[in-house]
C-alpha cells in the first residue's frame, strides 16, 4: 500500500486489493445493496475498502455530509419481460446560499490519462459545470468545481454523478468514486494520485476494458403460490383438508404457510443459481446482492467484458424467453460500483 506523508497537513490514503467476496448473507440493510444474499459467482471480483471521510474536508457539520454517502439509483421499468433502463436526469443546481463555504473539487472517478483532458460542461453544479482532469503521471482524477457545502444523495445529484462516469467511460477505464467525494484543494488530489498510485494502477488493470451491468428478476409471489398448489402433491392436499375441515384450522393454516415459504424459497433459490450459471461464460464476476420487497427473486450485478456486451446481451433475452412468468429487468453498461469499493482515509504526517 503506497502512502504519502507531507509535513504539517493531512494526507489521503487509499488501498486496494484482489480478492474473492464472501458469499454469506450479510444481516445490516443498505439502500444500494453492496451485500450478497446467499452463494452466488463470485469470480475474479476485485476490491477496494470503500469512502470514509473526503480528504482536506473541514471538520463539522458540513464534514458529515461530504463523507461517503451510499450510492442508489432505482430503476423503474416498463411492463415488458426484458427490458434495459437508461435513466436520464437534468443537471442539479446547488442552492447560492451553500457557496459561501468556498470552492472544492468534486471527484467522479480515476482513470489512465498521460495528458490534461476536458469532458464539458457536465458537472454535478451549473455554475462549474465543467469536468477536467487532475493529471498525476500516466494516472487522472476526473473532477468538477463545486461549494465546498453538503451535497444531498437526492435523485438528481446522484444521477449527474453517474451521468459523468457513463460520459468518461465510453473511452476510458474508470474506478468510480463514491457520490460525495470532495476535496478542498488541487493539491490534495495529487496527494492522493501520489500516495494511492500503486493501488489505483492495479485496479486499473483489472478492470480494463470490464463494464458493470444489473438485472432483477421479479415474479408475482400469488401466481407462484397457486403454481407449487398445483404441483406439490403434499401441499394441495393440505389445501383441500383446510377448504373441507370443520372446526379450528390454525395449525393446518400455519404448516401449509411453512410449506409454502420452504417452496417458494427453494425455487427462488433454483432460478438464480439457473440463471448464474447460465450467465457464468459471458460474464468476468457476477455479485447477488439483497432482493428488495416480495416480488424481487434477484439482485445482481455481473462484471462483463467490452467485447461480450452483446452476448450478455443476448443471453438475458434468452434466459428470458424460457421463464414467461418471471420478469426480468437489466441496466448498464455502467462503471463497476459492486466490483471496485474506495476507501479514503485521513491521517496526519507521522502517524502509520
Amino acid at each position: 500500500m503506497a502512502k504519502a506523508k507531507t509535513s504539517g497537513r493531512k494526507t489521503a490514503r487509499a488501498t486496494a486489493a484482489a480478492g474473492r467476496r464472501a458469499s454469506r448473507p450479510q444481516q445490516a440493510a443498505m439502500p444500494r445493496s453492496m451485500q450478497n444474499r446467499g452463494s452466488g459467482d463470485t469470480r475474479k471480483a476485485v476490491q477496494t475498502p470503500r469512502t470514509g471521510r473526503a480528504a482536506g474536508a473541514k471538520a463539522g457539520p458540513a464534514q458529515d455530509a461530504l463523507t461517503r454517502v451510499t450510492h442508489e439509483t432505482e430503476v423503474r421499468g416498463t411492463e415488458t419481460r426484458v427490458e434495459r433502463v437508461v435513466e436520464r436526469a437534468p443537471k442539479p443546481s446547488i442552492p447560492a446560499a451553500d457557496r459561501s463555504a468556498g470552492r472544492g473539487r468534486y471527484v467522479y472517478c480515476i482513470i489512465r490519462a498521460n495528458a490534461p483532458l476536458k469532458f464539458g460542461g457536465i458537472g454535478m453544479d451549473e455554475e462549474w459545470a465543467d469536468v477536467y482532469t487532475i493529471n498525476y503521471k500516466d494516472m487522472a482524477a476526473v473532477v468538477s468545481d463545486v461549494p465546498i457545502a453538503p451535497l444531498d444523495s437526492t435523485r438528481e445529484n446522484v444521477l449527474a454523478h453517474e451521468r459523468v462516469n457513463e460520459t468518461v467511460m465510453r473511452d476510458h477505464t474508470v474506478i468510480p468514486m463514491s457520490f460525495g467525494t470532495i476535496f478542498k484543494t488541487r493539491e490534495d488530489i495529487l496527494e492522493l494520485l501520489r500516495s494511492a498510485y500503486e493501488a489505483f494502477a492495479d485496479v486499473l488493470n483489472k478492470m480494463q476494458d470490464k463494464l458493470e451491468f444489473g438485472l432483477k428478476v421479479l415474479w408475482d409471489r400469488d401466481e407462484m403460490v397457486r403454481a407449487i398448489e398445483q404441483e406439490d402433491e403434499d401441499i394441495h392436499r393440505l389445501k383441500s383438508e383446510i377448504s373441507s375441515q370443520k372446526g379450528s384450522t390454525y395449525f393446518a393454516r400455519m404448516q401449509y404457510g411453512r410449506l409454502i415459504d420452504s417452496a417458494l424459497q427453494q425455487r427462488s433459490e433454483r432460478y438464480v443459481a439457473e440463471f448464474l450459471q447460465r450467465l457464468r461464460d459471458v460474464s468476468v464476476a457476477s455479485r447477488v446482492n439483497r432482493a428488495i420487497g416480495d416480488k424481487m427473486i434477484m439482485n445482481a450485478a455481473f462484471l462483463v467484458q467490452r467485447d461480450q456486451e452483446q452476448a450478455f446481451d443476448r443471453r438475458i433475452k434468452e434466459i428470458a424467453s424460457h421463464f414467461d412468468k418471471l420478469t426480468f429487468k437489466y441496466t448498464g453498461p455502467g462503471p463497476p460500483y459492486n466490483f471496485v469499493n474506495i476507501r479514503l482515509k485521513l491521517e496526519r504526517a507521522g502517524q502509520h
